[in-house]
């Protein structure tokens, strides 16, 4: 089996050699041989869980949200949901840049239906089309409750700086007593519109509220119970419809 020193493992993964070091201080990727000399010795499975980190960081999580799916008693079920919803979303964009391209063809093609005298036809939208609407629904809802929670942070802020500055208190009061019912309204619309996709059975599913509510999590994932299979880890966020 081939062995990689810091530097080689570095090179084959695009990254610098004090990316490496810092990993391995951070205890995510430690290797997995020293040489009498001290030298650190990475094997092909230490390169491919690099590539995985790798990657992990490219979708935007933290180390230490890194740390702890790679922590997972079944972490591959996880990593392989995000690399479908990543693979899924560069078939988006290629789908975005080709869209024009394709209704030139389909209307071509209507033209020649027509001129046999048959009816155009429309394609259906597949499972993968449906998917990239179901990812954009979900990031339009992220965008909302985040322009509708900039009031109230703002108000946080010059509530604190004013009782620091000018020993003025009531304003805080005003702000808890606005920010109380928003995080509890902000908290079930977020709720009603997002469902789980379990990393086992692949089931999309919407637990209990409050084992969404108090559930370690991730930016886009949650551990969670899947009400199919009855597996408890990480599951993957998604759009969740219309909350009815």
């Amino acid at each position: 089996m081939s062995q990689y020193t810091t530097g080689e493992l570095a090179k084959a993964c695009g990254v610098t050699v004090r990316t490496v070091q810092y990993y391995d201080t951070r205890g995510i990727l430690t290797p997995g041989a020293l040489t009498e000399g001290g030298r650190r010795l990475y094997s092909e499975d230490d390169l491919k869980k690099m590539k995985i980190i790798c990657f992990l960081r490219d979708t935007g999580l933290s180390l230490n949200t890194i740390g702890q799916l790679l922590a997972e008693e079944d972490p591959g079920s996880v990593i392989s949901i995000l690399l479908e919803r990543q693979k899924t979303e560069l078939i988006g964009e290629i789908d975005d840049r080709s869209e024009k391209l394709k209704k030139l063809e389909d209307l071509e093609k209507g033209l020649k239906v027509l001129q046999n005298g048959s009816e155009f036809s429309i394609e259906t939208i597949g499972d993968a089309a449906k998917l990239m609407e179901n990812k954009k629904k979900r990031s339009k809802m992220l965008r909302t409750m985040l322009l509708a929670g900039l009031p109230i942070t703002a108000l946080q802020w010059f509530s604190i700086i004013l009782w620091i500055k000018k020993g003025v208190w009531w304003p805080f009061l005003v702000w808890v007593a606005l920010a109380i019912p928003f995080g509890v309204i902000a908290s079930l619309y977020y709720y009603r519109h997002t469902a789980y996709i379990c990393p086992q059975c692949h089931e999309v599913f919407r637990p209990k509220f409050r084992e969404v509510f108090f559930a370690a999590h991730t930016p886009k994932t949650r551990k969670l119970t899947c009400t199919k299979c009855g597996h408890h880890g990480y599951c993957v966020e998604t759009w969740g419809g219309d909350g009815e």
